[in-house]
């Protein structure tokens, strides 16, 4: 009986353990300095390997992004370029 509950829990715990959140966040009309306080925010609040996807407007915000990736455990995964925006897939690590 005890092996069947150890098992079910390094199953439960390992099954958690792989579980990345991938999140989204809208900071379209935001200026600097709050997209990148909020993406900041955000990284402290995710555990290493969740994705956050980021879509902003501000022209200074992707040097903002840039600078914080050099001071947190952050990189960018993806950049996309829009007509009105840009999108940041942001990994911590």
């Amino acid at each position: 009986m005890l092996s069947i509950v150890f098992e079910n829990y390094i199953i439960n715990f390992l099954k958690n353990a792989m579980i990345k959140k991938n999140e989204f966040m809208d900071l379209k009309g935001l200026k600097c300095p709050l997209p990148v306080l909020k993406i900041a925010k955000k990284i402290n609040q995710i555990e290493v390997g969740d994705k956050i996807k980021v879509k902003v407007d501000d022209p200074k915000a992707e040097s903002d992004i840039n600078e914080l990736k050099k001071k947190m455990n952050i990189k960018i995964v993806e950049k996309k370029k829009h007509k009105t925006f840009l999108l940041f897939e942001l990994e911590k690590y």
